[in-house]
């Protein structure tokens, strides 16, 4: 296969030996072309806007933009680009953000050098990749798991989506009145995975903004 019908990887991670042995891992292999590397979600989407990317690698906690919010950066500015989600986290948090900000696959670093590989190229075909730790969460979710059984909400009805542990909390701080950056700083978390939840509060709870969401809140159990 030659460069033109390769499949063209950048690799964004915040630590230079994992992009370094990553870029050495994927330049051995046939019809995989290392377009570049990032060290953050702002030089990746700076990259991708200016070069042609097929699969971006994305680690899961990076500072300034953590994963899920490059994902979702990247499924709205490049929808043509598909993320792949490898990080060596398997909280609900990572998986479950990651997945609904776009991401075509989510993988440990533990995972084999050729299932990494495999899991690549059918990123490029436009499959879903998911590794055993995110499969298994996944199902637990769908079938009515602990990591995603339905609260009832303070009037004693079902909300249209179950709370995470972390949702419910970042839910109390924005009931509390604290602004997104206080979330983070609390939660030790970045601005941009506050918002991720949010979003995805008021989605499960079908809220139409923050202040509804106060308002659900400040009901009480």
């Amino acid at each position: 296969m030659n460069d033109a019908a390769a499949v063209r990887v950048l690799i964004v991670d915040d630590q230079i030996l994992m992009r370094s042995g990553l870029r050495k891992l994927l330049e051995i292999e046939e019809g995989l072309v290392v377009a570049g590397e990032a060290a953050s979600g702002a030089a990746a989407l700076e990259f991708v806007s200016a070069d042609a990317v097929d699969v971006v690698l994305v680690d899961a906690r990076m500072p300034r933009m953590d994963g899920p919010e490059l994902v979702e950066r990247l499924a709205a500015e490049h929808p043509g680009v598909g993320a792949l989600i490898l990080t060596t986290f398997d909280d609900d948090e990572y998986i479950f953000g990651g997945l609904r900000a776009g991401a075509r696959g989510y993988l440990l670093k533990d995972t084999p050098p050729e299932e990494l590989v495999a899991a690549i190229r059918r990123v490029a075909r436009g499959e879903t990749v998911l590794g055993p730790q995110a499969a298994d969460r996944v199902v637990a979710a769908l079938r009515g798991g602990s990591a995603a059984r339905p609260a009832e909400d303070h009037a004693g009805q079902a909300p249209s989506g179950p709370l995470s542990e972390r949702e419910r909390e970042v839910a109390q701080l924005v009931g509390s009145g604290a602004p997104n950056r206080d979330i983070a700083r609390r939660l030790f978390i970045t601005e941009g995975t506050v918002k991720n939840h949010i979003s995805s509060i008021l989605r499960k709870l079908d809220l139409r903004d923050r202040t509804q969401l106060a308002v659900w809140v400040g009901r009480g159990p």
